[in-house]
Parts: structure tokens; sequence; C-alpha cells
């Protein structure tokens, strides 16, 4: 009886650079700092209630996982109005922690 294995192609990892590093990061401190909150029980109406706050996503899915399993993520913002050409338009800014 006669084997034999096939080889696979090597698979090189791909370079991510410094550049796109500093992209994702900035990309997410545009967007504002996402605050995370374990659900409060007994939640009425279907209206979700805000219970303790985590201090990172690890944390809260940490706890969820060990309490009610359910968590919340809230982002906030604060609306300017900008005037481009004569015309006013509403504009999202993220407010930080």
């Amino acid at each position: 009886m006669d084997t034999t294995i096939a080889k696979l192609p090597e698979v090189k990892p791909e370079h991510v650079s410094s550049d796109t590093r500093k992209k994702r990061k900035s990309k997410q401190s545009a967007e504002g700092t996402p605050r995370f909150f374990l659900s409060k029980a007994g939640g009425q109406n279907g209206r979700p209630e805000l219970g303790e706050e985590a201090g990172d996503e690890n944390q809260a899915l940490i706890k969820a996982f060990q309490q009610s399993g359910v968590i919340h993520v809230l982002m906030s913002y604060r609306v300017e109005a900008e005037i481009q050409g004569g015309t006013p338009t509403l504009v999202k800014r993220p407010l930080q922690k």
C-alpha cells in the first residue's frame, strides 16, 4: 500500500504597515469612543435599561456572560450645523468620554 502526502503551498503572512495601523486607530478616534453597559434586569416595554458600565468591550463581554448575557454599546455625538454654499448641513461630531 503506497501513500503519498500532498504538500501544501507555503502561505506567507501579509505584512501590515505602520501606516495602516495609524489609519485604523485614527478612524476609531474620529468616530468617537464607545461605552459599554450591562443590561439592567426588568426593562419595561422593550426599552433597554443601562446597568453597570464596563471599562472596555472585553470586560463587558465577560460580565455579561456571568450575569445577564446582554450588553449595550453607546456612542455619543454632538450635532452641529455647518453652512456650505449657503445651505446648512447637520453633522455629527463624536463626544469623548
